[in-house]
């Protein structure tokens, strides 16, 4: 499935029952919710599916039973985050195996490689893979920034990265990545709190996080700013706003698995050593949710815009 880089892919949680096994039914839920929605495409394997917790064996579960359960209706990415080059071309390797349409690609984890370091990393992972990347960039969790110089090498040999997760945000670099490569690399926004002006600035898409417990309202945010609906875009989107900052957050799994339970479509357990929210910060984010389920909004056709 050659991919389409637009709209809204949800960073999926993986979902954990109360023994810290996958929870596979309840993912489906979610995963459910996500289609019906009207998503685009489906990232497995991120920072909010708690990636370096999972074993080997869970993510090639994950990546095998959400192909199977989606059916062809979205493509399905799988996200790498390794130490080592060598075991970064090993699990593109097996996401090919398990059906994965596409790699979301982090620059090496732990390692802070320099510039030269990260650009063979890329093009060692990618010239062994015929999936389509899309590079993850976000130097301010991983300390690593991928320029745009970095980018004119990766993609003048590697013809399979395709895009760019935009996390730097900075949404002016939206702009300097359109004048510098055109339609060569598309743009998904990668950080909830300014993904509708990443948009209207020519973002092509968005890797949300708050979708996994508002998946309707973050698509309808989507259709409508495409459709030229801004004022309505802007209207949910600052509905939208203090729970879109639970995902900007060191907790932000926490925050929006306890948003996941009160919309029934997720749990909260997490992975140790994450512990699920307490205390006065459990109090604030429920506050958040609380009110903002109390006032959300009627939302448009959204898709038949």
């Amino acid at each position: 499935m050659a991919i389409k880089w637009e709209g809204i892919m949800p960073a999926i949680t993986t979902k954990f029952d109360d023994k810290d096994e996958l929870d596979l039914d309840m993912f489906k839920v979610n995963i459910k919710a996500q289609l019906d929605a009207g998503v685009h495409g489906i990232v497995l394997g991120g920072t909010l599916g708690e990636a370096s917790t999972l074993t080997d064996a869970e993510k090639r579960t994950l990546t095998q039973e959400t192909v199977k359960f989606v059916e062809g209706k979205v493509p399905v990415l799988i996200n790498i985050a390794e130490q080592t080059t060598k075991e970064a071309m090993l699990c593109a390797k097996k996401a090919e195996e398990d059906g994965a349409q596409g790699l979301m690609l982090l620059p090496p984890m732990r390692y802070k490689a320099c510039d030269t370091e990260t650009v063979q990393y890329f093009k060692d992972i990618a010239n062994s893979t015929s999936l389509p990347i899309m590079i993850y960039n976000n130097p301010v969790d991983y300390k690593i920034e991928v320029t745009l110089d970095m980018f004119e090498d990766l993609l003048a040999e590697c013809p399979n990265i395709e895009a760019v997760k935009e996390s730097t945000r900075d949404t002016t670099n939206i702009t300097r990545i359109k004048n510098r490569f055109g339609d060569r690399l598309k743009i998904l926004t990668g950080v909830d709190t300014v993904a509708l002006e990443s948009l209207i600035m020519g973002a092509q898409g968005w890797v949300a996080g708050l979708v996994c417990a508002f998946p309707r309202e973050t698509v309808a945010i989507y259709e409508l700013q495409k459709a030229g609906r801004i004022k309505e875009a802007i209207e949910i989107n600052r509905w939208f706003m203090p729970l879109l900052e639970l995902d900007i957050n060191p907790k932000l799994v926490q925050n929006i698995k306890l948003a996941e339970l009160y919309t029934e479509i997720g749990t909260e357990n997490v992975r140790k050593p994450r512990l699920p929210l307490f205390g006065e910060e459990r109090a604030y984010v429920k506050h958040i949710i609380e009110s903002s389920l109390k006032t959300r909004p009627t939302l448009p056709d959204y898709k038949n815009l």
